[in-house]
């Protein structure tokens, strides 16, 4: 019989569900939330209300994309933590409800656990290619920047993280403060491809060991932007193409520089990258391109799997669910790293 694993995302302002069955990839559905886009950023309490909205029809899309009935399950992941708060409840107080219903075990997941393993799910008539461990993962998204030495499915080491901002949250913040729009990744690697990357210099922080600093280079970016459009108020519109180029080179030429320390100080060379930060088409071709020329063995996730997805979180799930890990339904979903560990 076949291992079936629901797997429950509901971190932040996609709803997802998906199913995979031996860790083969079923389904996957996902409802976004186009409401935030008028905020500038994810409002958290509509949010939650849109998570109650979703779903419902997006687990059962699930299921019928998957050809399988509910009582084929034959456990239940979820996401609880870490993330907003009110959106983690709707998604563990629905997963818990349907594995009572159901009779099925529960099992938690922590969502940046998710991210890592993304590339471990597999798809019918693909390659299937996976790192071998250990292996480093550099986990980039909108509110983690992490250096992690994956040493099995459920062994990780965080060598290195974020002191303040994430790059996500820089890419956001900065597009925002340039008004173009938000969310801020996408924007700005679209326009970094029109532009020239060497043309502006922007500082970059200078943090000890493999810690991560992104803080620094808004405000280099800020008050860099602010002098030029004193003197022409045009500036950043007949500039915004080099501007996101050379913005975006900087922020991946400090993610670099602290995976090439940790590759030498390891001596690992299979590199994984995962996160919603992982869809940019510059770091993925800087990746690619440090592999080349130094040896390394390159995972990149497919893009459906960079984003927040249920099927990273299945498949955590199904490791978890081998090694015979369940969840008590008295489980309280928890908004930060942490408290994962409680």
């Amino acid at each position: 019989m076949a291992d079936i694993i629901l797997g429950i995302e509901s971190s932040c302002d996609d709803t997802s569900a998906a199913v995979i069955s031996d860790g083969y990839l079923l389904s996957n559905v996902l409802a976004s939330q186009d409401v935030h886009k008028a905020y500038g950023g994810v409002i958290p309490e509509l949010a939650s209300r849109a998570h109650q909205i979703n779903i419902v029809p997006v687990v059962s899309e699930a299921i019928v994309r998957a050809g399988i009935t509910p009582e084929d399950i034959t456990a239940i992941a979820f996401t609880r933590g870490p993330g907003l708060l009110g959106s983690l409840l709707v998604g563990t107080s629905f997963a818990k409800a349907l594995a009572l219903s159901l009779g099925k075990p529960l099992v938690e997941v922590n969502h940046l656990q998710g991210h890592i393993l993304a590339g471990f799910v597999k798809q019918k008539d693909q390659e299937n290619r996976v790192p071998q461990f250990p292996y480093l993962c550099l986990l980039v998204s909108g509110g983690n920047s992490q250096i992690v030495k994956v040493n099995s499915p459920l062994d990780f080491e965080i060598l290195g993280q974020t002191i303040d901002d994430a790059v996500g949250e820089a890419f956001d913040k900065c597009s925002k403060m340039m008004g173009l729009g938000y969310p801020g990744g996408p924007i700005v690697d679209r326009l970094a491809a029109q532009g020239d990357p060497n043309r502006f210099k922007f500082n970059k922080p200078h943090i000890p060991g493999l810690d991560y600093s992104f803080s620094g280079i808004k405000t280099s970016l800020l008050y860099f932007v602010r002098d030029q459009m004193q003197k022409d108020p045009q500036f950043m519109e007949k500039n915004k193409e080099d501007i996101c180029a050379s913005f975006q080179k900087t922020l991946i030429d400090i993610l670099m520089d602290k995976l090439l320390k940790a590759v030498k100080m390891t001596g690992i060379t299979e590199i994984a990258i995962g996160g919603g930060v992982s869809a940019n088409s510059g770091l993925r071709n800087r990746i690619v391109e440090e592999g080349r020329k130094r040896g390394w063995n390159t995972y990149l996730p497919a893009f459906k799997f960079t984003t927040d997805n249920a099927a990273m979180i299945a498949i955590a799930g199904y490791y978890h669910y081998l090694n015979g890990e369940r969840t008590s339904l008295d489980v309280a979903p928890v908004s930060r790293m942490a408290e994962m560990q409680k």
